[in-house]
């Protein structure tokens, strides 16, 4: 594959061209890692996809997206524990690596916030702990709660095994607010890591590949004796939902949590310049060997928690704050094969078998190829000696092939070059790279035409609609629709939920069925039963529409609030039409989703399998808006140039106070927030009868001003 165009070049039909791609690429890794648990590309290129598209919609506003880097936080909660939801989400953050994205950090603060380059800004520099995180909900000081992560809206209830980590205390010291969720790191140190390995292969038992994951299988103990038995600690570095602060700023809080008897990490310090940020970066990374535990990088929070509120989040993590990660680990190995998956687009992936080797502390034997361009580009050979590369993940990429002298170039140019397969390994159908008929250049992944045919593709989308953050069917996991998949017990979403009767009625035996039981095939038929409902969104993102991940689902659920609205619209939605502009209007969708979303109802085989689907299942309304506020639910446009705050900072706001906002004035909106410089859109608003108003009536209206 060619070296990527400078963003400055591309005109606008190719970006679009590759922002859809990006998208999409970015969307499949995210399945792999969150949902499958079967990553196939490093942290490092995944970062690396990710701020290509941010760059593309920073040159390319009107292509900017809800879904925009796959703005998930985490991976669904275990089906093991009870779930918690977080009151507050508990979001990631988004990643720098080089010294200079440092002050373009700040940059981008201080134009978000409207200030100069010479206001003051202080911004706190901490470790960044490479462990699970969890919230510690207290109480009246007591904790009373504790929970995981999970996808950052809901985790697991780990209040049990919280409770026998002894650096967690049980009640708070001090006058602590009455309700405070803090928030934190559980890890393992390295001492205590060595020594919980020698037990478990005393024992004959399973080693952990490092701390990490010691500390999160630890944690994870369905026996809280078990984990009262591992070596667990705690660092407190944030907090959700709080009844009040007990400070005004980051490093305050951090002083608070420590005099409430919390464990805080000394390594945490106050900066005023990008300079000092890096300074002490650079400190840390200089004592990374010696620390005792595991970090990846140091996080840079701003200071001020005024200046925080203002800068809010974007759907996937805080506009005020930011992971500068330390350089990716590097190791050769030899390349033995390279295998073909199939995914539910019919996307090609090659995945890279490698001969097992250690990592930045992990044994690894699969990397990711990409596509084929990148093989090609590479001139990566089967039986070649390649680089690998690793930063957090356990399957790294390729950098390609170690050539350091004549005698390794003679031998990788005696190896066959490697031929990108042209039919699906999986039905036989044609493989294509569908060209863009307005760039005429093609996809940089090659797809399966076989569609209906291609029992790959089936099987695939199966798994995304049972799948954890979809309808979450316990005990309907990937192998065993793969296995009802090749029995024909099921082929369609529709079938799961006839599965019960069909039982019933004798058609079919489950409890005969090897692997199967009464108790098991009744627990399973009542977790079909208990996904007869579920809310909106989730049934949206289960049916696999492309470039509708989590947040464009929610999204859709928002705006639509029914299914059958979003339904009624997207038949309606041919190009031109007011329904397409609809939903080419939600904030931040743009062309390229609202054509996959008109494509998908437009298919007749998508219609009738969505016919019997709704039969047996009722999506549910969204949640109405936890918000008092006068604009919750309503669609608001800003216009012109606002003075009192930023355009971003006002769509923030908007958002947190429950409105949705648009991008363009339609009869679907409900008010107009117009500056000075207000033109087409303001004249729209008067057209239509929609009700307009000053920056400072909306303030005013929203009780923000001061």
């Amino acid at each position: 594959m060619k070296k990527p165009a400078p963003i400055e070049s591309l005109g606008e039909a190719q970006a679009r061209r590759e922002h859809a791609r990006l998208g999409e690429e970015i969307g499949a890794h995210d399945r792999r890692y969150y949902t499958e648990d079967a990553p196939t590309v490093s942290d490092a290129d995944y970062d690396a996809l990710r701020r290509r598209y941010e760059a593309i919609e920073a040159a390319f506003p009107e292509l900017a997206t809800p879904e925009s880097l796959t703005r998930k936080v985490g991976t669904a909660p275990s089906e093991k524990f009870a779930k918690v939801r977080h009151r507050v989400p508990m979001l990631s953050l988004g990643n720098i690596f080089a010294g200079d994205e440092v002050a373009d950090f700040a940059a981008r603060v201080r134009r978000f916030l409207g200030f100069g380059p010479d206001a003051p800004l202080a911004i706190t520099a901490e470790p960044k702990i490479d462990g699970l995180s969890c919230s510690l909900r207290y109480v009246k000081g007591e904790l009373v709660e504790a929970a995981t992560r999970g996808d950052g809206f809901e985790g697991e209830d780990v209040t049990a095994n919280v409770r026998t980590i002894g650096e967690i205390p049980k009640a708070l010291a001090g006058a602590a607010p009455e309700i405070l969720e803090v928030r934190g790191e559980v890890y393992m140190t390295h001492m205590d890591f060595a020594a919980l390995n020698a037990r478990q292969a005393e024992a004959g038992k399973t080693l952990f590949a490092n701390p990490r994951n010691a500390a999160a299988g630890s944690l994870r103990q369905l026996d809280p004796a078990i984990t009262a038995g591992r070596p667990l600690h705690f660092f407190a570095y944030a907090w959700g939902e709080a009844s009040a602060l007990p400070a005004s700023t980051q490093i305050g809080m951090i002083a608070a949590f420590k005099d409430f008897g919390l464990p805080v990490n000394p390594l945490t310090v106050l900066c005023h310049s990008a300079d000092g940020l890096i300074a002490h970066y650079r400190r840390i990374e200089q004592m990374r060997a010696r620390l005792g535990y595991d970090i990846d990088g140091v996080v840079y929070k701003v200071d001020s928690l005024a200046l925080q509120d203002r800068l809010g989040f974007v759907s996937r993590a805080p506009r005020w704050a930011v992971a500068h990660k330390f350089p990716a680990e590097k190791a050769t190995t030899v390349l033995r094969a390279i295998e073909i998956n199939v995914g539910r687009t019919g996307a090609l992936t090659p995945l890279a078998k490698l001969d097992p080797v250690t990592v930045g502390g992990v044994v690894v034997s699969n990397a990711t190829l990409h596509n084929e361009d990148e093989i090609a580009r590479k001139d990566i050979r089967i039986g070649d000696t390649v680089t690998v590369q690793r930063a957090g993940d356990v399957i790294p990429q390729i950098l390609g092939p170690r050539i350091l002298d004549k005698h390794e170039k003679d031998k990788h140019e005696k190896l066959a070059k490697y031929v990108f397969p042209k039919i699906c390994p999986i039905c036989g159908s044609a493989a294509v790279r569908e060209i863009d008929p307005k760039t005429g250049e093609a996809e940089a992944v090659r797809r399966c035409t076989g569609g209906l045919v291609c029992t790959a593709q089936a099987v695939e989308r199966l798994k995304h609609f049972a799948s954890r953050n979809a309808f979450d069917i316990e005990g309907l996991g990937d192998e065993r629709i793969e296995q009802f998949f090749r029995d024909g017990l099921i082929r369609t979403a529709p079938d799961i939920f006839t599965l019960p009767e069909r039982e019933r009625r004798g058609i079919i035996n489950l409890k005969e069925r090897e692997g199967f039981g009464e108790l098991s095939v009744r627990n399973l038929f009542n977790a079909i039963e208990a996904r007869r409902t579920l809310p909106v969104n989730r049934f949206i993102y289960a049916l696999g529409i492309r470039h509708v991940g989590e947040t464009n689902a929610r999204r859709l659920a928002r705006h639509f609030e029914s299914f059958e609205a979003l339904r009624k619209t997207a038949q309606a939605a041919q190009k031109g039409s007011e329904a397409r502009a609809e939903i080419n209007n939600i904030e931040g969708f743009g062309e390229v989703v609202a054509e996959a979303i008109a494509d998908f109802f437009a298919e007749k085989h998508n219609e009738e399998v969505l016919d019997a689907l709704t039969a047996h299942v009722t999506p549910l309304p969204m949640e109405a808006v936890a918000s008092k506020s006068p604009v919750a639910g309503k669609t608001i446009v800003f216009t012109g140039s606002l003075e009192r705050m930023t355009r971003d900072e006002a769509k923030a706001m908007a958002e947190r106070l429950g409105a949705k906002v648009a991008a363009s004035v339609s009869k679907k909106t409900d008010l107009v927030v117009a500056g000075p410089g207000a033109g087409s859109k303001l004249a729209k608003a008067a057209e239509l009868g929609i009700e307009a108003m000053s920056e400072e009536d909306w303030l005013r209206l929203t009780g923000q001003e001061t």
